[in-house]
């Protein structure tokens, strides 16, 4: 039981990590079709990079 909490552990912890890296790549690119830019959540502002 013991050993599958730690790699539920760290599983979550990877998986948090990848969207964050997502997320702050997603905020400083743009869309480059006019069709759907989406919007992005108030708390990805703060991880702009300009």
């Amino acid at each position: 039981m013991r050993n599958l909490r730690s790699l539920g552990l760290k599983f979550s912890m990877t998986l948090a990590s990848l969207a964050l890296m997502v997320t702050s790549l997603n905020v400083n690119t743009t869309c480059m079709l006019i069709a759907h830019q989406p919007e992005l959540p108030e708390g990805a502002k703060k991880l702009r990079k300009f």
